[in-house]
């Protein structure tokens, strides 16, 4: 039967099938070449120690390590040290997102309120996390609260620098249109201060993603018993190498996953915004 169109349905299946093929085609030719790198250092990883280039006893082949890191997720080693960092790591970005993005938009939007804090916030921001570590412990002892506590500070402050300055930044000129239509501050914060502010919000956030497992995992280095941080310092004075570098390969793959999942959440909220020519 033809179509309304007037072109029979099988030519149009066959008309749309090279379609597809272009598009699954493109998108395989993308993929590998986003890999190629990754996979390059992998080769590299494999070949140097076997060839001599490095000392096979602290540069294990990447072979080595992948079997290490499968003995470790055999024996229940990997998830219970991957489930005590994430647990504290997410637990300690969520409160700091929490905190920092209403915060954020208060200071930002009260101009006086962001001159009066602006530099007491400068001196905190530049106060490395780690480096207040053992006052979080002297308060709050060496268990999980000081290591969440040191999270929530790591993360609080790429999350409200970047939530004042989007806000600061926002379009003047949508704003006094916004103000001109007799909006309320709820609706004017709604409809043109956060769509405008999310993009420079989530690279804040992203940025306290990455900041809240690589803080973590140097706390559990000084004082833990359990965590990722905690499995390579262990394997490291152990000298298993291995398991040492399955470890850090373990925090990586966690790493970009979470701001893969940081970056699907910013498109879902920025669906409106046309992309550039």
């Amino acid at each position: 039967m033809p179509s309304p169109e007037g072109v029979p349905a099988p030519a149009r299946a066959l008309r749309r099938a090279p379609r597809r093929g272009a598009v699954v085609g493109r998108w395989l030719r993308a993929g590998l070449l986003r890999s190629a790198a990754i996979l390059l250092l992998l080769a590299v990883w494999e070949a140097a120690p076997r060839a001599g280039l490095v000392d096979a006893t602290f540069l294990p082949p990447v072979s080595e390590v992948a079997r290490a890191w499968w003995d470790l997720l055999g024996d229940g080693q990997l998830g219970e040290h991957t489930r005590a960092s994430l647990t504290r790591s997410f637990g300690g970005f969520a409160i700091a997102v929490v905190i920092a993005v209403p915060l954020g938009l208060l200071i930002g939007w009260y101009r006086p309120v962001a001159a009066f804090l602006g530099p007491l916030l400068e001196l905190f921001r530049n106060t490395a996390a780690l480096a207040l570590l053992p006052v979080f412990v002297l308060l709050l002892g060496i268990g999980e609260t000081s290591k969440v506590s040191i999270v929530v500070y790591a993360c609080v402050w790429p999350i409200l620098l970047n939530t004042i300055s989007a806000v600061g930044n926002a379009d003047p000129t949508l704003v006094r249109l916004a103000r001109s239509m007799d909006l309320s501050t709820p609706r004017l914060f709604q409809k043109v201060i956060l769509p405008s502010a999310v993009p420079v919000i989530f690279t804040g956030i992203r940025l306290a993603g990455a900041v809240s497992i690589l803080v973590l995992v140097a706390a559990e280095m000084i004082g833990a018993k359990a965590g990722l941080g905690y499995l390579i310092n262990a394997s490291q004075f152990n000298f298993a190498i291995p398991q040492m570098y399955a470890g850090i390969v373990t925090i990586s793959a966690i790493g970009v996953a979470f701001n893969q999942v940081l970056v699907t959440i910013e498109r879902r909220l920025s669906l409106w915004r046309v992309p550039a020519a």
